[in-house]
C-alpha cells in the first residue's frame, strides 16, 4: 500500500514526448520542463499530484488510489486542456518497478495504455508511457518524465 510513498514531495520534471503518437510518419520528440508536487492521501493508500508545464501553459492532476480489496493501484489523469478524468490504468509494483495497464482512446482510436514507474532512489524517479493499437502485441513509447526531487511534501 505504500508503493508510491517515494513520490511524496516536490519535483522538477524533464519531459520528453512524441509530438504525434501513433503516426508512423512522425518521429519528432519535444522536450519541456515541469514541476510536480505530490501529497499523500488516506495514510498512504493514495496520493494526489499536481503538475505544471510552464512552457505549455497548462497543468495536470494525477490521482492514485490503492484498492485494498483487490490489492492494486488505479491511476487517474486529468489536465487543464480537457477538464475530464481519463480512464484509469491499474496495476502494482514488483520491487522498484510499477506496471499499470488500461484502455482508452487517442484521436478516436481505441488503444491500450501502459505506464511504467521506476523508483531510482530517494531523489530520482522515472515514468514512461506507451500506447498499443493491436491489443498489446506491439507498443509505441511516447512520453517519458524524469523526476528530480526539490523538496519533501508536507502531510
Amino acid at each position: 500500500m505504500d508503493d508510491f510513498d517515494f513520490l511524496h514531495g516536490s519535483w522538477d520534471v524533464a519531459n520528453r514526448r512524441l509530438t504525434a503518437p501513433l503516426d508512423p510518419a512522425s518521429g519528432t520528440w519535444e522536450e519541456f520542463p515541469g514541476h510536480a508536487v505530490v501529497r499523500p492521501l488516506f495514510d498512504g493508500a493514495g496520493n494526489i499530484e499536481e503538475i505544471t508545464f510552464p512552457t505549455l501553459g497548462r497543468q495536470g492532476v494525477t490521482l492514485r488510489l490503492f484498492d485494498r480489496e483487490a490489492g492494486r493501484w488505479s491511476i487517474f489523469w486529468s489536465d487543464s486542456r480537457t477538464g475530464r478524468l481519463d480512464p484509469p490504468v491499474v496495476g502494482g509494483f514488483t520491487g522498484a518497478r510499477g506496471d499499470f495497464h488500461g484502455e482508452d482512446a487517442y484521436d478516436g482510436r481505441p488503444i491500450r495504455v501502459h505506464f511504467a514507474w521506476h523508483r531510482l532512489g530517494t531523489d530520482e524517479a522515472r515514468w514512461e508511457q506507451e500506447f498499443s493499437t493491436d491489443d498489446g502485441r506491439t507498443w509505441e513509447p511516447n512520453w517519458t518524465m524524469d523526476f528530480t526531487r526539490t523538496g519533501r511534501a508536507e502531510a
